[in-house]
């Protein structure tokens, strides 16, 4: 008999927070709602109590999907589970998730506390979370590095106190299959009250076997999986959704285990993530990559052309990966673009859709071919890019092998609250094209961040391709990421660097008005 293992996605809590992945509010939005075709059963919306931001994009989410749970993450202290009630209230099904670390190393040096306050602390944050709902999950962080008798007994006290969902971490990628295994077995058998509760496993990739480690506390008797839409998460990333639902998919017979995924929604997922965050699918990424289900090499050809079984274990067709007959170009219709979004999983109302088919008609004009890719990095573009405070109206650029140095010319808009736009213009040199416009954006606003990182990408394929760009900034502590499409490189580059200081200028905002966050 089949057991149902539950996903808990944290792609926009724990995801979010690896470096290059931030989203906006709009963008959130849309991937849970990706999230919740795709079936998971929990969407981690984010940490309300860590800024505004989080909060109001929890609450959105929350507002947003009516399939899934929706849990906000909270260290064990009153306000943070106030403020992640507050935000989660209203979802169909809202779920607090709190957490303390429990391991020596964490507890010495990071909370400054004794093994007997934090089992106080622990028993006191989920008796408090759960006066205000049943559905209450505690994490014990660093469980893997935490001794287990006394992990034992936090698990027992969190149970005894409300704790309907348990999770047992490896924070730091830690562990290894059998131990990590033999870590939820002990608890399993040694925590008074663990039949109450189900057991969760969230583990990182530090050592590289984050999904190893996840797929051994299943069968040693987790039944819940916390894992992020391609693995993204801090340093090496968390266990892949795609990876350990395609195991548990593809060797059935051997876990005995089922999930309530959509595996067909499973590389519109990943592209969805891949074109929010602005950071391509690797070509050797386990099920989804580019390379996933290509086969060169002559021996492997002629297995597949007299059966596909003889090198792939499951079909393109299974994640999501088919071709399609819709054809979108320049005498494309509305129809025909909206049938193309419902594939691609996107709901669009009908203001949205008729920007976008402005948009598409207009790359049209200058692309010989309309790819999936062009029509996602479109809809992410002009579709979920919020109201900014500065815009790119119009830009030139000269730049050659003379000797008179690269030079750019930008018009912008500045919008400010309850005022009319404001238009200006500026020109400035540099060492090359794209550092002559970066230079004259920063004179124009006043703003003059650190590059950290500058990355082009092609969306498709072909001389006529959009370029998509990620920028990394640094002000002052701060840091934001800018994504910019266009065809012209240049342009993107330019659109990049001007999302990355409307980011910024947002989360300057953000920490002035949460100094104590």
């Amino acid at each position: 008999m089949s057991e149902r293992v539950f996903i808990f996605d944290t792609t926009l809590r724990d995801g979010e927070q690896s470096p290059g992945a931030t989203m906006n509010l709009d963008e959130k939005i849309s991937m849970a709602r990706q999230l919740e075709l795709l079936g998971v059963d929990i969407i981690e919306a984010g940490f309300p109590a860590a800024s505004r931001g989080d909060f109001e994009a929890v609450r959105a989410i929350a507002g947003s999907v009516k399939e899934v749970q929706v849990a906000g993450l909270c260290r064990s202290v009153t306000r943070d589970i106030d403020l992640a009630w507050e935000a989660i209230k209203d979802a169909a099904e809202p779920r607090i998730h709190t957490f303390i670390a429990t391991s020596d190393i964490h507890m010495r040096h990071k909370l400054n506390k004794t093994p007997e306050q934090v089992l106080e602390m622990a028993e006191a944050a989920v008796r408090h979370a759960a006066a205000l709902t049943s559905n209450v999950e505690f994490s014990a962080e660093d469980a893997s590095r935490s001794d287990w008798a006394f992990l034992a007994r936090v698990v027992e006290r969190a149970i005894a106190a409300g704790a309907t969902t348990v999770n047992i971490p490896d924070t730091v990628g830690y562990a290894q299959p059998q131990e990590y295994a033999e870590l939820i077995g002990y608890l399993m058998a040694n925590a008074a009250g663990s039949h109450k509760a189900v057991f969760s496993v969230h583990c990182h990739n530090d050592l590289g076997l984050a999904l190893a480690n996840s797929l051994a506390a299943l069968v040693a008797g987790a039944r819940q999986a916390e894992v992020t839409v391609s693995g993204i998460g801090e340093r090496a990333g968390n266990a892949a959704l795609e990876e350990l639902v395609m195991a548990l998919a593809t060797r059935k017979e051997y876990y005995g285990l089922e999930t309530g995924v959509n595996t067909e929604q499973i590389y519109p997922a990943c592209r969805r993530l891949s074109q929010i965050i602005g950071q391509p699918i690797p070509p050797y990424k386990a099920i989804v990559g580019t390379n996933a289900f290509a086969h060169e090499s002559g021996i492997h050809q002629d297995g597949m052309l007299k059966n596909r079984l003889t090198y792939e274990i499951m079909t393109p067709e299974s994640i999501g990966r088919k071709g399609t007959d819709i054809v979108i170009g320049k005498h494309s219709g509305s129809h025909a673009l909206k049938a193309k979004l419902r594939e691609l999983g996107y709901q669009l109302d009908d203001e949205q859709l008729a920007l976008l088919f402005k948009a598409v008609k207009e790359l049209a004009d200058k692309k010989e071919q309309i790819f999936d890719e062009d029509v996602e990095a479109l809809v992410l573009e002009k579709v979920y890019r919020r109201l900014d405070r500065y815009r790119l109206v119009d830009m030139s650029v000269f730049s050659g092998t003379g000797g008179v140095p690269p030079h750019a010319a930008v018009v912008m808009e500045f919008m400010a609250e309850g005022a009319a736009a404001e238009q200006r213009r500026h020109s400035a040199f540099g060492e090359g094209p794209v550092d002559a416009v970066f230079t004259c954006i920063s004179e124009l606003t006043g703003l003059a961040p650190r590059l950290l990182r500058y990355q082009v990408n092609a969306v498709t394929g072909g001389t006529d391709a959009q370029g998509a760009v990620t920028v990394r900034i640094e002000d002052a502590g701060t840091i934001s990421v800018g994504r910019g499409t266009n065809e012209d490189i240049i342009v993107a580059s330019a659109m990049a660097y001007i999302n990355a200081l409307n980011r910024l200028e947002k989360l300057k905002e953000e920490k002035r008005e949460c100094p104590t966050l």
